[in-house]
């Protein structure tokens, strides 16, 4: 096996805590509806044994770092960690070979280096929409083939299949689809589309739109990802007002999106995800659990203006994600670009629920917002417990 040691350089960012799932019971209230979740976050590192194949792989990559001389001595610490990471949680799939797993390095180094690197060769997405790009090279299928060997599939579930199933006809029929989702992960479109296979939805999960943040745009790491999604390009209210010289600029980028977002609606068949908590679940340091974080509900309110005004009906669902450990986020948000990062192998989630219902009108818009949070929570949980019912039984066996 050789990869590039100068490849190497783009896996810089790619560094953090490890996480793990561990056995305690605490119960969830919300609004009036209690929910018992034994799923928890921890700071542990768990006890973990890489086999000699992938050893092998890891041991190779990491010796190319750090004698290749090009790559700067401060960013080997990191690097390695990542390999090791990511060598790590390809082992523990028993269906990913050693020559995958290398494989796989190698294209997200290439990618990341021609693409995502600051420079005259960085990828410039447009201000307002990007299409995926799925020629010469399929950006799509290389993000969906990187990020497979770190999700045990057979511990992972889809709930709310009738309702993904009647969005999908609505989408087929020429109308509107948003889902309102949490956001755990930057491999969340990943984490989509593959629980979407699952359940016979490909071409659905191709074309799917998502609403991205500038960090996905201008990642040295994120932009190879990000080229192949469709994406409406926002700047989150979390980051515009960071920098006051720049939110003018942003601000009318956003007007630019949604413009094209409507322009898009009025066109009918259109399935859009976007996270109205405007970024990722975060976790409580001090409890270890990882709340879904708060919906905007002038985010809601914007989206539901934008289906009224595209005169094409447009229905709106809420989404569970559960894919925190996969790649799980800072505890705290950053402004900046180049966030430490981990990958792990671990079973993931999705769960659809019903149609939200047009509740509220225009004097308690409130209402609307806070059925699809609470629904989200809802469904949020109750994926996380289907898991662990899984994971039990998978170890009994």
């Amino acid at each position: 096996m050789r990869i590039s040691p100068i490849a190497a350089i783009s896996l810089a960012m790619l560094a953090s805590r490890t996480t793990a799932f561990t056995q305690t019971t605490i119960p969830k209230v919300f609004g009036s509806t209690q929910f018992t979740t034994s799923l928890k976050m921890s700071t542990e590192t768990p006890i973990l044994t890489i086999t000699p194949p992938f050893a092998a792989v890891r041991d190779t990559v990491i010796t190319q770092l750090t004698t290749s001389g090009k790559v700067p001595p401060q960013m080997i610490p990191s690097l390695s960690h990542f390999v090791s990471e990511y060598a790590m949680a390809c082992s523990e799939n028993g269906s990913v070979t050693p020559e995958t797993c290398a494989e796989n390095i190698a294209t997200c180094t290439r990618v990341a280096l021609e693409n995502g690197l600051p420079g005259p060769t960085q990828y410039k997405f447009e201000n307002s929409a990007h299409q995926a790009i799925r020629k010469p090279f399929d950006y799509y299928q290389f993000g969906v083939d990187f990020f497979r060997p770190a999700m045990d599939l057979e511990n992972s579930v889809v709930l709310g299949t009738e309702n993904f199933e009647e969005a999908f006809e609505f989408m087929k029929k020429g109308e509107n689809v948003v889902f309102l989702a949490n956001h755990q992960s930057e491999a969340d479109p990943q984490v989509f589309s593959i629980l979407l296979e699952k359940i016979g939805r490909r071409r659905e999960a191709e074309e799917l739109v998502y609403v991205a943040g500038h960090k996905v745009t201008t990642d040295p790491l994120a932009i190879p990802f990000s080229m192949g999604r469709n994406l409406l390009c926002i700047h989150s209210k979390k980051h515009i007002n960071v920098d006051p010289t720049t939110k003018e600029s942003k601000t009318q980028q956003n007007v630019a999106t949604m413009n094209q977002m409507l322009k898009m609606m009025r066109g009918g068949g259109v399935g859009i995800w976007v996270a109205p908590s405007g970024g990722r679940d975060r976790r409580d340091v001090d409890t270890c659990e990882v709340p879904v974080a708060p919906f905007d509900q002038k985010t809601i309110d914007m989206f539901r203006l934008m289906g009224s005004k595209s005169k094409t009906p447009t229905h709106f669902y809420s989404l569970a994600m559960v894919s925190y450990e996969l790649c799980p986020p800072p505890d705290t948000v950053e402004a900046g670009v180049g966030e430490q990062r981990n990958i792990r192998y671990t079973p993931i989630g999705i769960a659809c629920g019903e149609e939200l219902p047009n509740v509220g009108g225009k004097e308690c818009r409130h209402l609307f917002a806070q059925s699809a949070m609470e629904i989200c929570e809802e469904k949020y949980f109750e994926t996380m417990k289907e898991i662990e019912v899984l994971v039990k039984k998978s170890e009994a066996q």
